[in-house]
C-alpha cells in the first residue's frame, strides 16, 4: 500500500461517525490553494460573452463575484468545513484559443493565515464560478459542459506544500 492509501479520513472518528476536525491545537500558518475548472462552449457562446451581449449583464464579472462569494460561504455549503477568515480570493479566466472546441479555463486562488487549509474554498470558488457561467449562458447554449474541477496546488500547514505539477 502506498502512503496515500494508508491515510485515515480526517472527518471520521474512531467509531466511523462523521465529525468536524478539532484544529484548536494547530499552529497558525499562511495557507494558500489554487483550483481550476473548464467550460466547453460553442463559438457563438464565446462571442456572446466576449461581446457582452447577455441581457443578464457582464457574464464574467458576475461569475467572478459568485465565485468569490462561494469561497466565503464554503462552510455553509460543505457540512464539516471550518468557517474561515479568508484574506484573499481571486477568480481568473483564460480563453483556450487552440482547443478544438471553445473552452474557458477558470482558476481560483484562496489565501489566509489560519489553522486549516483552503482547498475546499478554492474548489467552491471555481465550481460556483462555472455554474454561474452556465446559468448566465444557458439560454444561448444548453450544450455547455463543465469538467476538470481539481486542486492545482496547496501550501502551508502540517502536510506542507503540494502541487499537481510535482
Amino acid at each position: 500500500m502506498n502512503q496515500q492509501s494508508q491515510a485515515k479520513l480526517s472527518h471520521v472518528d474512531g467509531n466511523g461517525q462523521a465529525n468536524m476536525v478539532d484544529v484548536s491545537d494547530k499552529a497558525i500558518t499562511k495557507r494558500e490553494a489554487r483550483a481550476e475548472v473548464f467550460l466547453r462552449l460553442r463559438p457563438e457562446t464565446i462571442a456572446h460573452i466576449q461581446e457582452n451581449r447577455s441581457k443578464k449583464g457582464d457574464v464574467l464579472a458576475v461569475a467572478r463575484i459568485a465565485g468569490i462569494q462561494a469561497a466565503k460561504k464554503c462552510a455553509d455549503l460543505i457540512p464539516l468545513c471550518h468557517p474561515l477568515m479568508l484574506t484573499k480570493i481571486s477568480v481568473d479566466f483564460e480563453w483556450i484559443e487552440d482547443h478544438p472546441e471553445g473552452q474557458l479555463r477558470v482558476e481560483s486562488f484562496c489565501k489566509l493565515a489560519g489553522k486549516t487549509g483552503v482547498e475546499m474554498e478554492a474548489l467552491c470558488a471555481a465550481s460556483i464560478t462555472a455554474l454561474t457561467l452556465f446559468d448566465m449562458c444557458k439560454a444561448v447554449d444548453k450544450s455547455m459542459v463543465i469538467n476538470g474541477l481539481k486542486v492545482l496546488s496547496k501550501s502551508g500547514g502540517r502536510s506542507g506544500n503540494w502541487s499537481r505539477e510535482s
